[in-house]
């Protein structure tokens, strides 16, 4: 079908991909659980159209670029890993500030977050472009599903790229209800928002130390 090939066990592997966690998904999660279904989505479309332009990216043959020439893959590396840190901080700054503040609603907190000026649709986006591991993977497992042979294989990529989408908004969507869900407990015990809070950025840490680490 338009060039590509063995489409079953591409969505197989697709599902199992998407299911895997990552800052883009845990992100979307945190900014859903903290300010609702609408902020949600709108970091939902940052990772939706960070994907699309690495998608892009690959089958333009950037990732190429990146694997020959280790300077370029440095710092587009050690960029992202920054910016990871950077949230990470953020995030535990904000934890610490819970776990002070223990007895006191988790209302503010939220209410401070929003003043602060977030915006989750700019940062879900960067998260997205500053990862190189992304793009390589993109052409890694998009090339196993294309055809040599046909005469369009842009077209194919586009098809891979439109499941992948799709599989993306099905999971995104589900994590955001379910942040959704957590908002009202966390509002309920302060103790809980803290501790997940804390967790979020302990993650994002995490991500940070293995995206410095990888290799092209």
């Amino acid at each position: 079908m338009l060039g590509v090939i063995d489409l079953p066990t591409y969505l197989a592997g697709l599902v199992l991909i998407v299911l895997l966690p990552g800052p883009n998904s845990l992100y979307v999660l945190s900014v859903a659980a903290r300010r609702g279904v609408r902020a949600g989505y709108t970091a939902a479309a940052g990772v939706w159209c960070g994907d699309t332009v690495l998608m892009t990216l690959s089958a333009a043959g950037v990732a190429s670029l990146l694997q020959a020439n280790a300077v370029l893959f440095g710092i587009v590396k050690y960029a992202g890993a920054g910016y990871l840190t950077w949230l990470a901080v953020g995030m535990l700054r904000a934890a610490r500030g819970m776990w002070r503040t223990r007895r006191e609603r988790v209302v503010e907190s939220g209410e401070a977050v929003e003043a602060a000026g977030e915006r989750p649709y700019r940062r879900a986006l960067v998260i997205s472009l500053f990862n190189p591991k992304a793009i390589l993977f993109f052409v890694a497992f998009f090339v196993q599903f294309v055809d040599p042979g046909y005469a369009y294989p842009a077209l194919s990529f586009v098809v891979l790229g439109a499941f992948a989408q799709l599989a993306s908004f099905l999971y995104l969507t589900a994590l955001i209800f379910s942040g959704t869900r957590l908002a009202s407990a966390f509002r309920r015990r302060k103790r809980l928002s803290a501790g997940a809070t804390t967790a979020a950025g302990a993650l994002f840490l995490g991500f940070a130390v293995k995206l410095t680490l990888a290799s092209a």
